[in-house]
């Protein structure tokens, strides 16, 4: 099993590439080469092979880095399953984790939620999707120095609150304010009851 993130940035239009275009590859090619483990296509659109256990922290990583810059965000279809066919790219592969990813990255256009799962089992998807929509309603307001303590926190997860104040320049006491204001131990609630039912089989 394998989980494939489909997505496009939201309001790219509106930013330069250099912004945010070496961010979203230098992290990225921590899961390995492109265009075998990721893609990025038609300007602002990408699609990333990682672990089904680490979909849902990948996807809410790349949300907080993409939002540490003003005006932008991200949608995402998450596609859970196996694959059956291994192309020449990711973007070329094939198997339900594939289609289910692009399905729900499809839908989420109509939709104004900008993160969806989906794992084939219709139960599961329900209440993680609805998790997730009661979660985005704070992460997608997070300013940029919420997306910024969040990045940190995800990259960095046995900083202390000093640690972290030193990493981005401000008093120990600025950090659990910021902490609180990101609803960062929410984000680790859901992180931690995704991956429950994604290994409860």
């Amino acid at each position: 099993m394998i989980a494939i993130i489909t997505g496009d940035i939201i309001n790219s239009e509106n930013h330069p590439s250099s912004q945010w275009l070496d961010l979203l590859k230098q992290y990225f090619n921590q899961f390995g080469p492109s265009p075998m483990n990721w893609e990025i296509y038609r300007g602002d659109e990408f699609q990333l092979k990682v672990t089904e256990k680490n979909a849902l922290f990948t996807a809410i990583r790349i949300k907080a880095m993409l939002k540490t810059i003003k005006g932008l965000d991200v949608r995402m279809g998450i596609g859970i399953g196996l694959e059956t066919y291994i192309g020449t790219g990711v973007t070329e592969s094939n198997g339900p984790a594939y289609q289910r990813s692009g399905r729900n990255f499809e839908s989420l256009k109509e939709s104004k939620v900008n993160i969806s799962i989906a794992t084939g089992v219709a139960q599961k998807d329900r209440t993680l999707n609805l998790i997730l929509q009661l979660a985005l309603d704070f992460m997608d307001d997070w300013s940029v120095v919420s997306a910024e303590i969040v990045t940190l926190v995800l990259d960095h997860p046995t900083y202390s609150q000093k640690e972290i104040a030193q990493k981005l320049g401000i008093k120990q006491s600025a950090v659990s304010q910021r902490l609180k204001r990101a609803r960062l131990d929410l984000v680790l609630d859901v992180l931690s009851y995704y991956e429950e039912v994604i290994t409860d089989n």
